[in-house]
């Protein structure tokens, strides 16, 4: 058996670190559009369900080893659907159509940042590592 590590994208941590901050963007958005105080608490209660979930799956589907749209995508998708699910049963939420607004406020508010994020790492990273900035 070898072993040899799986080759890492030059930008993996970066992106990584980048895809953590929309996460984290997005709870703090929700906390100010909500009236809620900026809080610690607040940050973990929104945010870390989801960054979670993403930083469990990201290995499985190479999320930074691999990095493309596709592999994005998939991890947005499930992370942010599983996470959002996860929160809601930690705080003991009804699954009821409030549940399903802020599950789709949730995806279409990441998916957003996400890409934004994720395109402009692309342009720079393309300048730094030709051949290398998939996204």
């Amino acid at each position: 058996m070898s072993t040899a590590r799986l080759k890492t994208h030059p930008s993996s941590r970066l992106l990584a670190w980048g895809d953590a901050l929309c996460i984290v963007l997005f709870a703090l958005l929700g906390l100010k559009s909500h009236g809620e105080p900026i809080t610690l608490a607040g940050l973990l209660r929104n945010a870390l369900p989801i960054l979670l979930v993403w930083f469990l799956l990201a290995p499985f589907l190479r999320t930074y080893t691999r990095p493309t749209w596709r592999n994005l995508l998939y991890t947005w998708a499930l992370a942010v659907s599983a996470g959002v699910w996860l929160r809601a049963m930690v705080l003991q939420r009804p699954f009821d159509l409030g549940y399903l607004v802020f599950w789709a406020v949730s995806l279409g508010a990441t998916l957003v940042l996400l890409l934004a994020w994720r395109g402009l790492a692309l342009a720079v990273l393309s300048r730094r590592w030709p051949g290398g900035g998939s996204a």
